[in-house]
């Protein structure tokens, strides 16, 4: 979405390196984060848990 994880660590209350693990997928948020992530993003968090390959 163009976002940069510095800011989507601000916006949570994160460090950008706990953000940047988990969009390396080195680590799993709670269920609670991404709904946060969603929210924040307005997005569905499906789209947070449905990985690209899976939605074509």
């Amino acid at each position: 979405k163009g976002i940069k994880q510095t800011w989507l660590a601000e916006k949570l209350g994160k460090s950008y390196n706990m953000v940047n693990a988990y969009a390396q997928n080195r680590q799993q948020p709670r269920l609670e984060t991404l709904m946060e992530i969603a929210e924040i993003l307005d997005i569905d968090v499906k789209e947070l848990i449905i990985s690209n390959k899976e939605k074509k």
